[in-house]
């Protein structure tokens, strides 16, 4: 496939303002780094020229020019590749899920809310089950959109005080303990919480779950762990123990090399909460956004992607493997995410394949972003240290994507591929990036707020 050249990225230096937090630029140079036994570019200047996959052309070469062409020949080309050479399809074998509804408590939150414990079964009554909780306004009156939260195990969302309330020594303490919990739940975050310091601090949107329904959303969340296991190392598939090990075939012990990896099971699991939501009268359907932060940032654009009933996806720091330029080295790349002791379960094996030159994949990331056009997806990635996911790789992808979103009557980045994002400015419109003044997989929670109020528009 032809691609267009793009230029190698000068370094444009970070410069904060006096009278405000913003800075502008890419993230400040670190030293370089190895990580697995592969160097790791944290250095701006030595990103190399490399092209782009042509968004607008057919595999055949034939141009794309209308929205018919773009709808059902171009984009099913692009989630044909992601799927069987990214993420893994998901084999006829998958589980079926039974949902039901094990509680209700009409007056949860003070008597604000509705609460409900839902329970979805795989493979059968006593098959492992997806442990989905979901408020809703109380006072609504007709189905409400609602957002998805997928989650690690230990950072289920809780209605207790935020830290920002609490003195500082206690809010040192909370944290702490939460982070020791965390890492005992959920071993698969040891290596994020060795790179990030401020990755787990407990920071729930404002009010918690309380915020989203004054707005008129519903709130839904559950743990990547019912779901499937998510444990580095160096063993041979260690994580096909859950949906994926329910799935295999008589005398077949792995997925094969295109089915799905543990990505693609978490992005399954969010189109079978879609399915429950479609039987829920009190839950609008059509109006269902998801969001998740790192390994699940790159699981809600994955899953946003494959199944056309999501209506919106807010990724946070998805980085390498998630809307990152797969091309672009600098920070982790596809070598880090599929060496042996660190995540290759997470993808398919055909994804191996690139590690060493993505510059033969036909298809880079910008095609992914473009593929969830004309639905909202906003990019929302961090500035403070989190040059590992690259959040630059991240919102030069969606500038390159933006024709998609203007070939449908919607709107991208109005930026070109020389410039640098901002931090805390949001840019675009139905196609978005914001550059979080936080750290990794932090959500600003007022932008995603006023992205869901500007496309959803609760309460019509």
């Amino acid at each position: 496939m032809k691609k267009s050249p793009l230029p190698a990225f000068p370094l444009v230096a970070c410069a904060a303002l006096l009278f405000s937090n913003v800075a502008f630029g890419q993230i400040d140079d670190k030293p370089d780094g190895n990580v697995a036994g592969i160097p790791v570019n944290y250095t701006e200047s030595k990103v190399v020229r490399y092209p782009l996959p042509e968004l607008m052309k057919l595999t055949n070469g034939q141009p794309v020019n209308d929205a018919a062409t773009w709808m059902n020949q171009r984009r099913p080309e692009i989630v044909k590749f992601f799927e069987s050479q990214v993420y893994g399809r998901v084999p006829a074998t998958a589980p079926k899920v039974t949902w039901e509804v094990v509680s209700t408590d009409r007056t949860a939150l003070g008597g604000t809310a509705i609460l409900k414990k839902i329970v979805g079964h795989m493979g059968g009554p006593s098959g492992p089950a997806i442990n989905l909780t979901l408020y809703l306004p109380a006072n609504a009156t007709k189905p409400v959109p609602v957002l998805v939260g997928i989650q690690f195990p230990g950072m289920l969302p809780t209605l207790t005080p935020p830290v920002a309330a609490m003195k500082t020594d206690e809010a040192t303490a909370v944290n702490q303990a939460f982070r020791s919990l965390l890492e005992t739940q959920d071993p698969s975050t040891r290596d994020i919480l060795a790179k990030y310091p401020n990755f787990g601090i407990y920071t729930p949107p404002p009010s918690s779950a309380s915020t989203l329904l004054s707005h008129g959303y519903g709130y839904a969340f559950y743990s990547k762990g019912d779901v499937e296991t998510d444990i580095e190392g160096p063993t041979l598939d260690p994580n096909v123990n859950i949906v994926r090990k329910l799935a295999l075939a008589p005398g077949q012990t792995k997925p094969d090399d295109d089915e799905w990896g543990a990505i693609a099971a978490w992005a399954w699991s969010l189109s079978r909460v879609v399915d429950y939501f479609e039987t829920d009268k009190d839950v609008d359907a059509k109006r269902i956004a998801i969001t998740g932060g790192s390994r699940l940032g790159k699981t809600v654009l994955w899953a946003g992607v494959a199944d056309q009933r999501i209506a919106m996806v807010i990724a946070c720091s998805g980085g390498s493997g998630g809307a990152k330029l797969a091309q672009r080295k600098y920070g982790e790349t596809i070598a880090h995410l599929v060496a042996p002791t660190r995540y290759p379960y997470q993808f398919a094996k055909n994804y191996q394949q690139y590690a060493e030159h993505p510059e033969n994949m036909p298809m880079d990331t910008n095609l992914l972003v473009a593929a969830m056009a004309p639905r909202p997806l906003l990019l929302h990635t961090a500035a403070n240290g989190d040059n590992w996911s690259d959040p630059k790789g991240e919102y030069l992808a969606a500038i390159a994507a933006t024709p998609a979103y203007q070939l449908l009557g919607k709107k991208g980045l109005d930026r070109t591929m020389d410039s640098s994002p901002v931090t805390s400015e949001f840019v675009g419109g139905d196609l978005a990036f914001y550059l979080n003044n936080g750290g990794h997989a932090s959500l600003n929670w007022d932008i995603a707020l006023k992205f869901m109020d500007a496309h959803f528009q609760p309460g019509k």
